[in-house]
């Protein structure tokens, strides 16, 4: 019997997932964990349960932190996520046969695949497109480049700071949740490591993002 930790920020994906994993056999309890303090506290009790993560929408500190947790506590994980970036997700797969990736444009079928081999086997799975991508790595390892790995979703929410608009409007125009933004926004500046809306404009002007023309508008 397991326990499933479901550690995601978005309402709609937690009422899915919630529904998918109670048609599983074996599942003994399912518990949730809104940020990284209440994940620990969850896990300190059931280090043997099966995490469903959403990395980019939660208050991780970097790929580092994720790593630690799993050396403390050794759950099995499920990364469920929008986007995630080619770095990432080479560093994790590499790491242990304990992280399962799957992206949420994913097929209904890919899903449940993934959770079953993780819910019930404690089996790795990675969908089609990461593993499509880690492939495509391995055969190019040059093709990388020196610029900080952003997601897409990351590059045009960048876009849309450097442009002026806030927090409230990105969140309107993107059909999104000001919190989904505020947290994509923390994560695009540790990456960039910047500290503030101004140098991160000055990154997208230099970087070519936004165009001055577009700029000043």
């Amino acid at each position: 019997m397991r326990t499933i930790i479901l550690a995601d920020n978005q309402d709609i994906t937690k009422t899915g997932i919630s529904y998918l994993c109670s048609r599983l056999p074996g599942v003994r309890s399912m518990q949730q964990a809104g940020n990284k303090k209440a994940l620990i506290r969850l896990l300190s009790t059931s280090p043997d349960a099966v995490v469903i993560l959403d990395y980019t929408l939660f208050d991780l500190s970097g790929v580092e932190e994720l790593l630690i947790l799993n050396d403390r506590f050794h759950p099995d994980w499920v990364l469920f996520s929008e986007d995630l970036s080619a770095d990432f997700v080479q560093r994790v797969s590499s790491n242990n046969e304990s992280f399962s990736i799957i992206l949420k444009d994913c097929s209904l079928e890919e899903i449940e695949t993934a959770l079953r081999l993780a819910v019930l086997r404690s089996e790795r799975y990675l969908c089609q497109r990461v593993t499509n991508l880690l492939v495509s790595r391995k055969r190019n390892p040059a093709e990388s480049d020196d610029r900080p790995i952003l997601t897409s979703t990351e590059w045009e929410i960048l876009k849309l700071i450097a442009l002026g608009k806030t927090t409230k409007e990105i969140a309107e125009e993107r059909f999104s949740s000001t919190h989904t933004i505020t947290t994509h926004r923390k994560n695009i500046f540790r990456k960039l490591d910047v500290n503030n809306v101004h140098e991160a404009t000055k990154y997208a002007l230099r970087a070519g993002i936004v165009d001055l023309a577009e700029y000043y508008i």
